[in-house]
């Protein structure tokens, strides 16, 4: 009988590991030998050669070996334990912040170390701060280590040491043979998968290099314990064959997920729904402008997928004031055309309210019902809005996450569309799917104004349709992008004045580190304070997420009527908000902010035809981050190229908002760095599906485990 896959082997099985190290394992996501082989070094150490203390050089990580000549505890800014090694080419400083009197009367003068650390410039000279060491035997020298030493991912009260120790029992089960192997033969026989473009010393490794891993079990091997001659700049790059064999394995498992999810829900029924001309030209007839050619081509690609039996799953991606609320409501008006109902999802009460206002505008000429949802409609009102949602009396329901609750009963729901779907999860959006009648699964749209980058759209979002609506209404004016010192806040606040007498509406938007909406709320009303004492002559409003949803309305539609001069907010505005005649937003603190969220608040000036202004009053210092954040939104507007350069710095769990959720949390690879595997991905995740199904629910199971995203889908 062959033995058990290490997958089903718990760590507790392993020797030394009790109940207490079993917890700490579970901290770092470690339940199975499978899981530790996967818990893979985040850098390594070379320990194969001793370096002379005389050659040392800052910076380094050195293996030395050398006689203790003197100890003593000395008392400066912190006290410190100081030992002096030496060998026949120097000397050199050990210096200990934590340490015992036993460890002290240890280091006696005439011992013999063997230490490893990194030496730095000291108030001495050279120093190693805490360096891993032990003593050593003259007669019988201890041997070198034969390849680069692992150093892994740790938690409290775990050493480096018991983690190598436990990992190596992890890796001789591995090689009785106890890990299987997934990937086809087609693709596991050639080590295809590490064709890295532009990593040094790559090139012949793509073309079969015979020393690149062409196995699982070869591949994780080597990760643990990589040679002495390893190229440690490949490793480091994680561009090491060994390395984009998982990786490819990683991803190839998130995109079986998608597509078996995909393919799942197009197994089922959705209502058919052609699209109608006539009442569509109707409601353009009305409108005061032209839809762009990007809007009518995204128009018909839904209206194509909206047609068919199958639940559309799109998603639409537009840039801040492209329109895709437009589009929305011409997907909508299909569906209601054919006596169905439409429902819009957006995350804050003031998004919703936008739309509400948009499609109330449009709608109303044509005799079309609409209600309304929030989680903070209650009572009598609550249940009129349910009711009329219930008896369909309702044909296009507009609200927020309250629109997920049990009580909200759809009399024949044909089309959900969720706007900036990163603010919520991918559960929420798909429990929408289970409110369509008669067993029908109502078509969906996803809607993101936060461009997707390539590499997440094709990774994250494999499961949905993509479009793009890749054009600006004529006459949007970019908007200028000044970054200035809060020192220099005098002069910003001149340049708001200026801005207001010449009859212009301008946001000042104030930040937070610490994600507190109270916290967000006194800060605001301070500075609206403060202002209101520096700019007597302006009408100044106040919006922020702790205001009841009465006053902020309140104050939002002072705003639009141009009522209010300037506008102090936090981001709640930093969607939904569309005032043509708002030309300057300053925005305090922006290195606080990320890329895609900096670009959203922009978004609210420049949506008319007047030259439009966004200043970034930071605070200093900056961060060598929050530099580059700063210069990217100076050199470009486009919220395409600003998403990738988001991905860049923060990384796919930020980008997508699932860093608290675990969606997309990827161990071993890197979208950025990995990109170059898709299209061999979406192949072979094609293939497996057809032809190997077993396979694909292993490799889902190996990665996702019980945090299969769709598991409930």
């Amino acid at each position: 009988m062959s033995a058990p896959d290490l997958g089903g082997v718990a760590v507790i099985r392993l020797r030394g590991v009790g109940s207490q190290l079993q917890d700490k394992l579970a901290r770092l996501g470690i339940r199975t030998v499978q899981d530790l082989l996967f818990h893979l070094p985040v850098r390594y150490m070379d320990r194969t050669r001793i370096a002379p203390i005389g050659g040392l050089q800052p910076q380094t990580e050195v293996v030395i070996e050398g006689e203790v000549r003197g100890t003593d505890v000395v008392y400066g800014r912190r006290r410190s334990l100081v030992c002096r090694l030496q060998d026949n080419t120097g000397t050199v400083t050990l210096r200990f912040f934590h340490f015992s009197n036993a460890q002290k009367l240890n280091l006696a003068p005439g011992s013999r170390l063997r230490c490893y650390g990194e030496v730095r410039l000291g108030s001495s000279g050279l120093e190693l701060y805490h360096p891993e060491y032990q003593f050593v035997d003259s007669t019988r020298p201890e041997p070198l280590e034969q390849g680069l030493t692992p150093v892994y991912p740790a938690t409290e009260g775990l050493s480096q040491q018991r983690l190598r120790a436990i990992v190596n029992q992890a890796l001789a089960m591995l090689e009785e043979g106890r890990i299987q192997e997934l990937l086809p033969e087609a693709l596991s026989g050639t080590p295809s998968w590490s064709n890295a473009p532009g990593q040094p010393g790559n090139a012949g490794v793509s073309g079969g290099n015979s020393d690149a891993p062409r196995s699982l079990e070869a591949a994780l091997s080597y990760l643990h314990h990589p040679p002495a001659d390893a190229p440690i700049a490949l490793l480091a790059a994680g561009s090491h064959p060994a390395q984009q064999r998982l990786a490819f394995e990683e991803l190839l498992a998130h995109h079986l997920s998608l597509l078996r999810l995909r393919r799942r829900l197009q197994r089922q029924r959705a209502p058919r729904l052609p699209r109608q001309p006539a009442l569509e030209q109707q409601l353009l007839a009305a409108l005061p402008f032209t839809p762009t050619g990007a809007q009518r081509r995204v128009a018909a690609e839904i209206a194509r997928d909206m047609a068919a039996p199958v639940p559309m799953l799109r998603l639409l991606q537009g840039d801040v004031g492209s329109g895709k609320t437009l589009v929305a409501a011409l997907a909508a008006l299909n569906a209601i055309a054919h006596g169905y109902q439409a429902v819009v999802m957006a995350p804050t009460e003031i998004l919703a309210e936008q739309h509400r206002a948009s499609f109330e505008d449009w709608f109303r000429p044509l005799d079309i019902q609409l209600a309304w949802l929030t989680g903070k409609l209650k009572g009598k009102a609550r249940e009129v809005q349910l009711a009329a949602i219930a008896e369909g009396r309702a044909q296009v329901i507009i609200g927020t996450h309250a629109l997920f609750q049990d009580t909200v009963q759809f009399c024949r729901l044909g089309l959900t569309i969720i706007d900036e779907q990163h603010r919520f999860g991918v559960h929420q959006r798909l429990a929408l799917r289970q409110k369509g009648s008669d067993r029908a699964i109502p078509h969906q749209l996803i809607m993101t104004a936060t461009p997707i980058p390539r590499t997440l759209a094709m990774s994250a979002y494999a499961d949905l349709d993509c479009s793009v609506i890749d054009e600006l209404p004529p006459g949007r004016q970019p908007v200028n992008t000044l970054a200035i010192a809060d020192s220099r806040r005098n002069e910003v606040v001149a340049r708001v004045r200026t801005a207001c007498h010449a009859g212009r509406q301008a946001y000042w938007v104030c930040t937070l580190i610490e994600e507190s909406e109270s916290l967000e709320a006194q800060a605001a009303e301070a500075t609206a304070r403060e202002l209101s004492l520096s700019l007597p002559d302006l009408r100044i409003g106040l919006v922020h997420g702790r205001l009841k949803p009465a006053e902020k309305e309140r104050v939002m539609t002072a705003f639009k009527a141009g009522e209010l001069d300037l506008l102090v907010a936090t981001t709640v505005i930093e969607v939904g908000v569309d005032v043509a005649n708002a030309s300057l937003m300053v925005i305090e603190n922006p290195e606080r902010l990320g890329l895609a969220q900096l670009h959203q608040l922009r978004g609210r000036v420049g949506r008319g035809s007047t030259e439009s202004h966004c200043l970034l009053m930071y605070g200093t210092p900056l961060s060598r981050q929050a530099r580059e954040r700063i210069a990217i939104m100076r050199e470009t507007g486009n919220g395409f190229i600003i998403a990738e350069k988001d991905l860049a710095l923060r990384g796919p769990g930020e980008v997508l908002g699932t860093r608290q959720t675990g969606e997309m949390q990827l161990r071993i690879a890197d979208l950025q760095r990995d990109a170059h595997l898709l299209t061999r991905i979406r192949t072979a995740a094609n293939a497996l599906l057809d032809h190997q199904p077993a396979r694909a629910d292993a490799l889902i199971q190996r990665w996702l485990g019980d945090n299969e995203r769709f598991a409930q889908a």
